[in-house]
């Protein structure tokens, strides 16, 4: 009958386990106290947490803990703390005018601070989480505004939107003179090539400046002015400045006049209560673009 006794090493004196691999045998060390009593107390602190707090799923809810806590309710509590130290200065933004906020040093730091928490809740996902954009959508630290740039005119924008539906909405449809057959196709490429010379790109070698330019003047002049420098008031680009929201690129631009888009931006009155509309525009404002 084979000896079931465990061999103990020669050179450790510590029992074997049994198992062997090419000639080495593997020692039954045994484990730390210190580790072995760690190891049970995290399985007592386990079974604490899971009667004192919100831990295991049930069919329609969870066991909501012995001390009734939830990060729910903390963060609640956290965010009514918060504006209640608000408090005062969010009255005085909400009495003061956009005007009044621009004189008052105090009061318009407390606007920016706040418009720019907002703006990383709503505006950033378009915009850029500092404002410079991206393609279809503008950037709002440069110079070059589609409505305007004024604190006022910033406001305006954010509260009722771009083709938002509101009935204040920002408005305007450029015509798809390819999709609708306004244009053919050599015209538009004749058109798209003029566009780029007023902001002094490189144009086709076979371009022909009469017929672009007269092409411009029967259907481009009555938005974007004679000299293509735009128009606010019906949101018309400034076609000179060399600032593009698809690209400046000869087929960027065939493909805008062929079949223009229609970007949408919401109408955040009645999402965002008027003092952060406030302070959302005076956060924008001060990007670097805005406008006195």
């Amino acid at each position: 009958m084979a000896d079931d006794k465990p061999l103990v090493d020669a050179h450790t004196g510590t029992a074997t386990t049994g198992h062997e691999w090419d000639g080495i045998r593997e020692l039954n060390t045994p484990l730390p106290r210190w580790w072995l009593w760690t190891l049970y107390l995290t399985i007592v602190w386990a079974i604490g947490y899971w009667v004192i707090y919100p831990a295991w799923p049930l069919v329609a809810s969870y066991t909501t803990g012995a001390l009734g806590w939830q990060s729910r309710a903390a963060v609640m509590t956290d965010l009514d703390d918060l504006k209640a130290q608000r408090a005062p200065m969010t009255s005085r933004l909400a009495a003061a005018s956009l005007t009044e906020i621009a004189a008052d040093p105090t009061l318009a730091d407390f606007a920016r601070a706040q418009g720019r928490s907002a703006f990383a809740e709503n505006c950033a996902p378009c915009h850029g989480a500092g404002g410079g954009g991206a393609k279809g959508y503008p950037n709002l630290n440069d110079d070059d505004w589609l409505w305007g740039g004024k604190l006022s005119e910033l406001h305006q924008t954010i509260e009722f939107g771009v083709r938002s539906g509101h009935a204040k909405s920002r408005e305007s449809q450029m015509p798809a003179f390819g999709k609708d057959g306004m244009l053919k196709r050599d015209e538009i490429v004749t058109l798209a090539n003029f566009v780029r010379s007023l902001s002094g790109l490189a144009t086709r070698p076979d371009f022909k400046v009469a017929a672009g330019k007269k092409l411009y003047a029967d259907n481009c002049v009555a938005c974007h002015g004679e000299n293509g420098k735009g128009n606010r008031e019906l949101g018309a680009p400034n076609l000179t400045d060399g600032i593009w929201l698809f690209g400046s690129s000869e087929a960027a631009i065939v493909e805008v006049i062929t079949n223009p888009r229609g970007g949408v931006m919401p109408a955040w009155t009645g999402r965002l209560d008027p003092v952060t509309i406030k302070a959302l525009a005076f956060y924008v404002h001060s990007l670097g673009g805005g406008e006195k």
